[in-house]
């Protein structure tokens, strides 16, 4: 059951008769309290099932509260408004049927891998020759048996990772919730733990009864789901979501499964038109977040499409590159923002000035960089203006951070300001005293 305003979703496996949900989020948002006592959004009208024998992938970018909604169903946090219902009665505090496994291993270093997989067994009171057989069978279903008695410091990552999933498994959860669990790993060890562990669900040895994932990677995520749902940002609102009616084991390369992969390209990249830029007066910085992306990398994107002219898909781009067309998302986000591109259904088109921009050199690149900085980017507007007005030219980062934390956190309000800085300096809008803590109009403005 999930709803959208904005996209049309496709029937759920969970309305199957007869699967009643492990975990059910209605109408749920939630908020974090800033500073000044105001709220951040981060979750907006969440609802969304999750039945037994299915894995569901939550797919999103930064800023979509993927981990957030992660954290209210496993009752690590509640929810502002709405609902976490764990077999149909309502959620107070720590959910007892999920695990958990993190993108970090949060192992204990001075614990060994059976004491370490013991934990939540002896919090549950599990008696100690239980709790040594359980752990023993676990670790040996996660390929670790002969490194019962070895330290954290001893494993490479695959095998510490492989350790928190023997933790999480060993409870026997009804429902186990993944948090970026392969993104800390090198391609082959995460590509080799996937593998197994969907091994086991296939076999039916697998110690949960559903999955629920988080991840930003694509392809991942058709590799592993039953269903993806797609989120939004700002707040995390569900897009949409997808059936991924594909026998197991998956081939990356039949044209069925590129198909989809083609599809939520085409939904996590599709921006209005950069023909209708935000309201120049009336956008907020907190309505206009900035992606984290350099000029640079922006530049170079933008150059990489003018140069494939109509061979303009995303996918494709990529692969030439040789980056996973998430890592690009903040460059997309970067040239929609400023004007220079547009995006429908998986493919990037440059718009007139996006073009020129892409072809000039470096004095009328940072002249178009500038005038579109301006005209669109309420940040870098707002900082320039304030700058203007100021006694001389110059005003500390500390002030810019405390009006940004008031719509963000401190960490992404940090984020926010130094894109800014960066694209406020390339467009010599203003310079910056990393060591004084300063931002200040350029000389030759402020002369």
């Amino acid at each position: 059951m999930i709803n959208d305003m904005d996209s049309q979703v496709r029937p759920s496996s969970q309305s199957a008769p007869g699967r009643r949900a492990i975990v059910s989020v209605r109408d749920l948002t939630k908020h974090f309290a800033t500073r000044d006592g105001g709220e951040l959004p981060v979750l907006e009208g969440i609802n969304l099932d999750v039945v037994p024998g299915e894995i569901v992938a939550l797919l999103g970018k930064s800023g979509s509260g993927k981990s957030t909604l992660l954290r209210c169903i496993a009752g690590l946090i509640a929810p502002s408004s709405g609902t976490v219902n764990y077999r149909g009665a309502p959620l107070r505090g720590v959910n007892p049927g999920v695990a958990l496994v993190f993108q970090t291993f949060a192992l204990l270093p001075w614990l060994t891998v059976q004491q370490n997989v013991e934990l939540g067994l002896e919090a549950q009171g599990v008696e100690p020759a239980e709790r040594a057989r359980r752990a023993l069978e676990a670790i040996d279903l996660i390929g670790l048996d002969g490194f019962e008695s070895a330290f954290p410091k001893e494993l490479s990552g695959g095998m510490r990772q492989r350790v928190g999933f023997a933790r999480a498994l060993v409870v026997n959860p009804d429902l186990l919730l993944m948090d970026e669990p392969f993104s800390a790993l090198d391609v082959l060890t995460a590509e080799n733990l996937r593998t197994e562990l969907l091994e086991l669900w296939k076999a039916g040895e697998f110690p949960a009864e559903a999955i629920l994932m988080v991840t930003h990677n694509i392809e991942e995520a058709v590799i592993f789901a039953d269903r993806v749902v797609v989120l939004g940002t700002n707040p995390g609102r569900i897009r949409t979501e997808l059936q991924i009616g594909l026998a197991r084991p998956r081939d990356r390369r039949s044209p069925e499964f590129e198909a989809l992969v083609d599809e939520i390209y085409g939904i996590m990249t599709d921006r209005p038109s950069a023909e209708t830029p935000p309201e120049a007066e009336e956008s907020g910085i907190e309505q206009v977040m900035l992606p984290h992306a350099s000029v640079d990398g922006t530049a170079g994107l933008a150059e990489l499409v003018l140069a494939a002219g109509d061979e303009n898909e995303l996918a494709d781009l990529a692969a030439v590159v040789g980056f996973e067309i998430d890592d690009l998302f903040p460059l997309i986000d970067a040239m929609t923002l400023l004007g220079f591109a547009t995006v429908e259904n998986g493919h990037i088109h440059l718009t007139e000035i996006g073009e020129q921009f892409a072809g000039a050199d470096i004095q009328r690149s940072k002249e178009i960089f500038r005038e579109a900085a301006l005209a669109r980017v309420p940040l870098v507007r707002r900082i320039h203006r304030a700058l203007e007005h100021s006694v001389d030219g110059t005003l500390r980062e500390g002030f810019f951070l405390d009006l940004l934390q008031r719509h963000y956190s401190v960490e992404e309000a940090r984020a926010q300001l130094g894109t800014a800085i960066d694209w406020g300096r390339y467009a010599e809008l203003f310079e910056y005293d990393s060591a004084r803590g300063e931002i200040s109009l350029p000389v030759h403005a402020s002369a």
